[in-house]
């Protein structure tokens, strides 16, 4: 991926090496971040029971960035910055104004506005303050534990959290979120995992619009993107983490239905062709 030469995000907040403590107390942020476990394959009943009845409170006993990282630092200060200059554009057609995420990095825990979030849960958004959570060293998990190497997989992975900072702007977050409440379980996850490829297929159109803007694309680099959304699909990670699949617990979708709309997305270039709630097959 062709990204040194591109312009830096002001959104990015670095919080590494300033985690958080649980300490007794309620923990209802616990109850929504189980989800997001399923993202890596996390049995979610390890932070249901680990976090419930858990508040935070700040603690310097968390790692500082390493140098290593600090490349990294500057390559999703990139991604993001590309992210703000294609959202920008396209809301600016619809005649709406994209309001830009901060992106925090943090080191081993951060307590957002969705509660308390340890680094093995994974990248995720939270919609209440608007801001995109990613600890660095996930990056490596993303190469080494899940066979996901390359430099676009990990744009790939960022651009799908800001997919769901687009959802929000729009308000279909709000309209699933209400829907979901209503939904029976089974009914909810479906929900859940229309709006986790939509946010597929809406990182998809980003990378097709950067293409075609600054020529970001290398050799390889959508086989790295296509990898890395089979990778993270539900089956695949239930199957290693338990040796079997419940279809009617996945949230994000199947390798398959994953590669398939970030596919149409980077296809297409138009997320009119990301509307996940309009089809009967996803």
């Amino acid at each position: 991926m062709r990204w040194q030469m591109g312009r830096r995000s002001g959104n990015v907040e670095d919080r590494r090496g300033m985690g958080m403590t649980p300490v007794v107390g309620g923990g209802l942020g616990a109850i929504v971040l189980a989800l997001i476990a399923l993202f890596l394959g996390i049995d979610p009943s390890i932070i249901l029971e680990s976090g419930i009845n858990q508040q935070t409170a700040p603690s310097s006993g968390t790692r500082q960035g390493t140098p290593e990282e600090e490349p990294l630092k500057d390559f999703v200060s990139v991604v993001l910055a590309d992210t703000e200059d294609v959202w920008t554009r396209q809301f600016r057609q619809m005649g709406r104004e994209y309001v830009e995420p901060k992106l925090v990095l943090f080191s081993g825990s951060v307590d957002s506005a969705c509660g308390y979030a340890q680094a093995a849960m994974g990248p995720f958004y939270c919609p209440r303050d608007q801001k995109v959570y990613i600890d660095l060293s996930f990056y490596r998990d993303l190469q080494n534990r899940h066979n996901a190497p390359g430099d676009f997989a990990q744009a790939y992975v960022l651009a799908h959290e800001v997919g769901h900072h687009v959802q929000t702007l729009l308000g279909i977050s709000q309209q699933v979120d209400a829907a979901r409440r209503r939904a029976s379980e089974t009914q909810s996850n479906q929900l859940s995992v229309r709006l986790e490829l939509q946010a597929d297929c809406l990182a998809g159109v980003w990378a097709n619009q950067a293409q075609r803007e600054r020529n970001i694309l290398e050799q390889g680099d959508i086989e790295e993107a296509l990898n890395a959304a089979s990778q993270i699909g539900d089956d695949r990670l239930q199957s290693k983490a338990r040796g079997y699949v419940v279809p009617d617990s996945f949230t994000h979708g199947t390798s398959e239905q994953r590669v398939r709309w970030f596919t149409r997305g980077i296809q297409s270039g138009d997320m009119n062709q990301c509307n996940t709630f309009a089809t009967n097959t996803l």
